[in-house]
């Protein structure tokens, strides 16, 4: 019999077994450390100006297929990918700042899940306002020439002085949070981005848990609507002659 506030020989035997449950996608996963490694690119690129507009663009058209291909994925892609399982709504949202709500599932907690839809708004207006920027010097968006004068300044303020230091912001946030969690609450973020799983001990309550599927049905349904998401970005950029 088991001693009272101990576990029983059944939890200590399922502690010591665990399963992987797969939560991120591949195209998921990919999509992730591509948009890493694009808006590093961008970054970097508009920062040092000059000749290094001409990647700065092109990384721009880039992340633009990429975001197309993730609002859609939103809606398409494998379980913990879909926004309307790691979005939450407000009264939710203030239970689990407040730690009266458990993180439950597998994916994205409360406040993770609404960050993602953050930077992918920021990013979208990022590149958006891109678009129709024009430094009156070197650089211009595809689709400038198809507004006012005074759209395109306006445009190009919100790229610069508002648009890029809120994208500063969220990325700030978005690494002090993935910090917290390795660091301080010893939860292991980075691996399940490279292979898909997480390691749960084998019990009742992780074999219900949902999986995300990830077969290559899937997979090539992401392939055709990156390929998709690609010819418009590259239509796009047709519109400016470039």
């Amino acid at each position: 019999m088991a001693q009272p506030g101990r576990p029983s020989q059944p939890d200590r035997l399922s502690a010591l077994v665990s399963i992987r449950i797969r939560v991120w996608d591949l195209p998921l996963r990919l999509f992730h450390w591509s948009l890493l490694i694009l808006v590093a690119t961008s970054l970097a690129t508009g920062w040092a100006g000059g000749w290094w507009m001409t990647w700065h663009l092109r990384s721009g058209y880039a992340v633009v297929a990429l975001l197309v291909f993730r609002w859609i994925w939103g809606l398409l892609g494998g379980h913990h990918a879909r926004f309307a399982h790691f979005l939450v709504g407000p009264r939710r949202m203030v239970a689990y700042l407040r730690g009266r709500a458990p993180e439950a599932g597998l994916g994205h907690n409360p406040a993770g899940g609404w960050s993602v839809l953050a930077m992918l708004v920021a990013l979208s207006l990022q590149v958006g306002s891109g678009l129709f920027a024009n430094d009156q010097i070197f650089t211009q968006g595809p689709l400038a020439w198809l507004v006012p004068d005074r759209v395109s300044e306006a445009l190009t303020r919100y790229h610069t002085d508002i648009g890029l230091p809120l994208l500063y912001l969220l990325i700030c946030l978005h690494l002090a949070a993935v910090l917290y969690h390795v660091a301080l609450k010893r939860e292991d973020l980075l691996r399940p981005m490279l292979h898909g799983d997480k390691q749960l001990p084998d019990d009742a309550a992780s074999q219900n848990l949902p999986r995300s599927r990830d077969d290559w049905r899937l997979r090539l349904l992401a392939a055709a609507l990156l390929a998709g998401a690609a010819a418009f970005a590259l239509w796009l950029r047709s519109l400016g002659g470039g």
